[in-house]
C-alpha cells in the first residue's frame, strides 16, 4: 500500500467524519457514553474536530517531509489509552503513515469510537483490513507503543522490554501566569483546564503565579466562562463535592469557584479532578529552575510570558499539531528507524 494511497484514504476518513449526520452521531455518542461515562457528546465532537484537522493532506505531507518514509511492513503493537475520546488515534496514524502494520489493543474505556474509525478506513479502502488488526495480545508485534500510568509503564517495560518500544507514563500540563493576562487568555486557559474534564495529559492541572497575584480578579474571570456549568456532569460533580468536603473537614485552605477548587501545592503537579493546584514564584529565574526539575512530568507549558521557551498559547493545548508528540518522544522517527 503506497504512501499516497494511505494519505488519500485518510483524507477520505476526515471527510467521512465531517459528514456524520445527527442520527449517526447520536448513535455513536450513546454507545460511547455507555462504555465510558466521562465521554459526552461535546467531548466526542471536540475530539472529532481535532481528527478532521489531523487528516488534511497538506498538513500530513508537510509533517512527513521531515522523515524518510519507506514501506517497512513491520507489525507495531499499540496499547491505547482511553482517558479521552480517540486519544490513541495519533499512534495509529503514525504507524500507518510510516509504512507499518498496526496491531491495536483497544482500551476498554474507548473501544467503540476507535473501532468505528478503523471500520470506516476499511470501508474507504479494503486494503486497510490487511494492515490494521485489533488484538488482545501483542506478543507477536515487532515493536510496541504503549500509553498508561506510571505503574502500568513498569509492567509494559518488563513484558515488552526485549522489543523496540515507546512507553509513556503519567504526564500533565501547567500554566505560568504573569497577572497581566487578558479576559480572552483566561477563557483560553479555562479550555486548557476543563476540556475533557481535566482527564488528559494536555490538561492544565497546576498554575504557577507571581507573588501578589490578584486571585479575586482571576476567579471572577474564570467563573465567566462556559465551563462554569461543568458540574452538570455527575461524575465531575461527585469529584468536586468529595474534594470540597475533604478540604472542609481537614481545614485545608482553598479557594472555591462553585465548580472548581484551587489549592496551594508546592511539590505536586497532578491535581485531583475538579481541583487546580497552584504555587507562587518570585522571579523568572527561580521558576525556570523549578520547571526544569519537572521536565519529565510536564507535557505542555501554557503561558504568554516572553521569558519562557517552548510554550503553548492559552487555549491551544487541546488542539495539538501532528508533530506535538506525547511525552516529547518523536513517534514517527521511532517508527522510521525500525529495522
Amino acid at each position: 500500500m503506497q504512501l499516497e494511497q494511505r494519505i488519500e484514504a485518510l483524507e477520505a476518513l476526515g471527510n467521512r467524519i465531517r459528514s456524520i449526520d445527527q442520527e449517526e452521531k447520536d448513535r455513536l455518542n450513546a454507545t460511547a457514553v455507555n462504555e465510558n461515562a466521562w465521554f459526552t457528546s461535546k467531548s466526542i465532537n471536540t475530539a472529532f474536530k481535532g481528527l478532521i484537522e489531523f487528516l488534511k493532506p497538506n498538513l500530513i505531507e508537510a509533517w512527513l517531509s521531515d522523515y524518510s518514509i519507506r514501506d517497512q511492513g513491520r507489525s507495531v503493537g499499540i496499547v491505547m489509552a482511553g482517558n479521552i475520546p480517540m486519544v490513541g488515534f495519533h499512534d495509529l496514524l503514525c504507524v500507518l503513515l510510516s509504512g507499518n502494520k498496526a496491531m491495536v489493543k483497544l482500551s476498554s474505556s474507548d473501544s467503540i469510537l476507535v473501532r468505528q474509525l478503523i471500520q470506516w478506513l476499511v470501508e474507504i479502502d479494503p486494503v486497510f483490513h490487511e494492515v490494521i488488526a485489533i488484538e488482545e495480545r501483542l506478543n507477536k508485534a515487532a515493536a510496541i507503543i504503549a500509553t498508561g500510568s506510571d505503574n502500568t509503564a513498569r509492567y509494559f517495560k518488563y513484558y515488552f522490554g526485549k522489543k523496540p518500544y515507546i512507553i509513556r507514563q503519567n504526564r500533565t500540563s501547567v500554566a505560568v501566569l504573569t497577572g497581566k493576562e487578558s479576559e480572552k487568555e483566561i477563557r483560553g486557559l479555562a479550555d486548557d483546564i476543563f476540556t475533557y474534564y481535566g482527564l488528559g495529559c494536555r490538561n492544565v492541572s497546576k498554575l504557577f503565579l507571581p507573588v501578589g497575584f490578584d486571585f479575586q480578579s482571576f476567579l471572577d474571570q474564570l467563573s465567566n466562562t462556559p465551563h462554569q456549568n461543568i458540574t452538570e456532569h455527575h461524575k465531575y460533580r461527585n469529584n468536586y463535592d468529595y474534594n470540597k468536603s475533604i478540604y472542609l473537614v481537614n481545614g485545608d485552605e482553598h479557594l472555591d469557584t462553585g465548580f472548581a477548587l484551587l489549592k496551594s501545592e508546592k511539590s505536586q503537579l497532578v491535581s485531583p479532578i475538579s481541583v487546580l493546584y497552584y504555587d507562587t514564584y518570585e522571579s523568572p529565574q527561580q521558576l525556570q529552575l523549578t520547571l526544569a526539575g519537572y521536565q519529565d512530568k510536564i507535557q505542555c507549558v501554557v503561558s504568554s510570558a516572553e521569558w519562557l521557551d517552548t510554550t503553548f498559547s492559552f487555549g491551544e493545548t487541546q488542539t495539538p499539531q501532528l508533530n506535538d508528540y506525547a511525552d516529547g518522544v518523536d513517534t514517527m522517527q521511532f517508527l522510521s528507524n525500525l529495522k
